[in-house]
């Protein structure tokens, strides 16, 4: 796996980022700071539920609904920053001995699925949020309505449809930058 090292130079596809590139970047960053600042929302409110459970019998309410809304949401804010900082999961084990191009190419086709894979659940999840709200459901404890929790992941998918589609670029031009040093 080509795992990111922390401090180490960004890689190759970071490096080529245009305006638009660089925005999308930001943008995913704020998304994942987002996204961490609800994770640890959400830890200190199961410590204090779990503290008030196991001391004075007195847990947060609803706590497992907050924490499964909340979870939904934050981890859909991840998903663009990663991709666009290429600290995907790869096995590179099949491509170890092939060309810098040729890994390019594989990138930008594994950042198509990504792409499409995004736009796809970008359209179900604010689909099935709509159809959610129309139906009223509701969270059990809280009576929160539930298609907010599930209308807030669209944003993250959307930036990962973006990122996906913007990566394709990058790597292809970085496949044919390979293949013009070879010649």
């Amino acid at each position: 796996m080509q795992e990111p090292i922390p401090g180490a130079a960004p890689n190759a596809a970071a490096l080529t980022f245009g305006p638009l590139g660089r925005q999308l970047f930001n943008a995913s960053k704020v998304s994942a700071i987002v996204g961490g600042l609800m994770f640890v929302a959400i830890v200190i409110m199961s410590i204090i539920s779990i503290v008030g459970r196991k001391l004075w019998s007195a847990p947060v309410p609803g706590d497992v609904e907050m924490l499964q809304m909340a979870a939904a949401f934050a981890s859909a804010s991840f998903f663009a920053y990663c991709h666009l900082n290429g600290g995907d999961v790869k096995v590179d084990f099949f491509t170890a001995r092939a060309s810098a191009a040729t890994v390019h190419r594989l990138d930008a086709f594994g950042s198509l699925l990504v792409g499409v894979f995004g736009a796809l659940i970008t359209w179900r999840a604010g689909v099935g949020a709509l159809a959610i709200r129309t139906a009223g459901e509701t969270s059990m404890i809280l009576g929160w309505p539930v298609w907010v929790a599930q209308i807030l992941m669209v944003p993250g998918f959307l930036l990962l449809a973006l990122a996906g589609f913007y990566m394709v670029g990058i790597h292809l031009r970085l496949s044919m930058q390979q293949s013009g040093e070879k010649a």
